[in-house]
């Protein structure tokens, strides 16, 4: 098994969503990759409703939060490890960011904040004490990757660059680019990237129908039957199984509206 101890500063270190109805979501998912959940805790700042912390083999995976009135569907989010939470804030101001929650303590867990790129894309700083951040990833039914969907590729590598350090390799014949933070080693298993890769970018068009957004990509063991059930369960299948070199992969959308991406890795 792929299992995490600790993740170094500027390294995404975990994911969750934020639902109306996070007991929904829960039976979704649990039935969709396999999760089970501990006892619910009070979502942090008292921004109310619940907050379930998702396990595979006793191992934290993810996260389901009640996502607030205002949110009338569901949400993905990445959150990154940073040693100090309003360090890195003036940093993410600095670079032309926004904060939009935060800084929160979530009890014993640590503290957390979620900012905006300067393209208005949300994720998470994370700064730990009790929860460091997934315990297990790149198996079936855990965390693979998130990947940036920007249509402002050179301010995403400036803001990254300056906030977190992270550099911007462009893929030879590929749609896309590896952000990497030097010195970090990643478990790339199964995976033909570098050690240091923390996430993909994927360019979008100014006038694109999918909006900017951090996408979470989900490991299984077979993306063809991981979306029939998606399906089954009331969950929408956006991207059908789509073979890419080395994987096979699917955008599904639950039945409140989060969007995920499943993969599996392939002979070819």
């Amino acid at each position: 098994m792929s299992k995490r101890t600790s993740y170094p500063s500027g390294a995404p270190c975990w994911v969750e969503t934020f639902q109306p109805d996070p007991d929904a979501a829960a039976q979704f998912y649990g039935q969709l990759l396999g999760w089970q959940f501990d006892e619910p805790k009070p979502m942090p700042g008292g921004l109310g409703g619940e907050y379930l912390a998702a396990r595979i083999a006793g191992r934290l995976v993810a996260g389901i939060g009640q996502a607030p009135a205002s949110a009338p569907t569901a949400l993905w989010s990445t959150s990154i490890r940073v040693a100090s939470v309003e360090a890195v804030l003036t940093r993410v101001a600095d670079a032309g960011g926004a904060v939009i929650v935060g800084p929160l303590q979530a009890g014993p867990d640590g503290r957390l904040a979620v900012v905006t790129d300067p393209a208005g894309v949300a994720f998470g700083l994370w700064q730990p004490a009790g929860r460091t951040g997934a315990q297990l990833v790149n198996e079936p039914g855990t965390w693979a990757m998130s990947a940036l969907h920007t249509p402002s590729p050179e301010r995403a590598r400036s803001f990254y660059g300056t906030v977190f350090g992270w550099h911007l390799q462009p893929v030879p014949g590929a749609p896309l680019a590896f952000w990497r933070l030097p010195g970090y080693v990643g478990d790339g298993q199964g995976q033909s990237m570098p050690d240091d890769v923390v996430a993909v970018m994927t360019p979008i068009d100014e006038v694109s129908e999918v909006p900017p957004h951090w996408a979470v990509n989900f490991c299984v063991d077979d993306v063809d039957t991981t979306a029939e059930h998606a399906a089954a369960l009331g969950g929408q299948i956006l991207l059908p199984p789509t073979d890419t070199p080395g994987f096979r992969n699917a955008v599904i959308a639950d039945p409140q509206h989060g969007v995920i991406a499943i993969s599996a890795t392939t002979s070819t």
